[in-house]
């Protein structure tokens, strides 16, 4: 099943660029006023001209009938039950969405795990006193081990009142990598010393980001799938983990 992160709209969809046009056909700008933004317009089968909007709780496609005069808000279908909203949504509102949640990642504050020169990157949200994420850390090490993966793991502090501190000392130490590694690998314990201000910033805003995009388990891993940004929540099933790593273990 593919998660197309319906949480991230939430946070997102009221940053979006919004057209810039004031004079929408009525039905259109009716929905306007209950909330609705539009982020495109398109142009949809049978006449009918389609618009990308947005809400609090999610995307959703418009479509003005012929005449100007009413619109239907909904998911428009083919005679062999194709969904073709889908890629219109994808389009002219999630591609933006996406591209912001993966330019907020690069820009977190993470531990890199494998080589930086690897074609596929793979952001995870770990807890230090997460089990699952030492699960997570373990069964990803054949693509990892095999320079075709990086794991970014954005260190956070959510589960216990200790993980902050935990985190800080993660990101804090002489050598972050050698120091998760110790942790997730070896699994020493870690001692949760005093860090820096800047360090103890830094799990602050990963947590922040973290409750900004809705998440909730950890590990919660996150992947280029095509133009999309996809999400596993826990340890992936092993066909999701081949998602996640870009095909079979090497």
């Amino acid at each position: 099943m593919r998660y197309l992160l319906p949480s991230l709209t939430l946070g997102l969809a009221a940053a979006l660029p919004a057209l810039a046009d004031e004079h929408w056909p009525a039905p259109v700008e009716a929905l306007t006023e209950q909330g609705l933004t539009i982020h495109g317009e398109f142009e949809g089968p049978a006449g009918l001209t389609g618009y990308g909007a947005s809400h609090s709780a999610g995307e959703v496609a418009i479509y003005l009938l012929p005449g100007g005069e009413h619109a239907i808000v909904g998911t428009l279908v083919d005679a062999e039950g194709n969904n073709l909203s889908e890629p219109a949504l994808d389009k002219h509102v999630r591609a933006a969405q996406f591209a912001e949640v993966w330019q907020d990642l690069e820009a977190s504050h993470w531990i890199a795990d494998g080589n930086p020169d690897a074609e596929r990157i793979v952001y995870t949200f770990t807890d230090p006193n997460c089990p699952y994420c030492r699960q997570f850390w373990q069964e990803a090490r054949p693509w990892v081990e095999a320079g075709e993966v990086q794991l970014r793991h954005i260190m956070i502090g959510v589960l216990a009142s200790d993980s902050p501190a935990k985190a800080a000392a993660l990101l804090g130490a002489d050598d972050p990598a050698a120091a998760l590694h110790a942790h997730s690998g070896d699994g020493e314990e870690i001692e949760a010393g005093p860090q820096s201000r800047e360090v103890e910033e830094q799990v602050y805003a990963n947590n922040q980001l973290f409750d900004s995009l809705g998440f909730m388990a950890t590990p919660t891993t996150l992947f280029r799938d095509g133009d999309r940004v996809d999400r596993i929540e826990g340890v992936p099933s092993p066909e999701r983990l081949e998602e996640a790593m870009g095909g079979p273990a090497p």
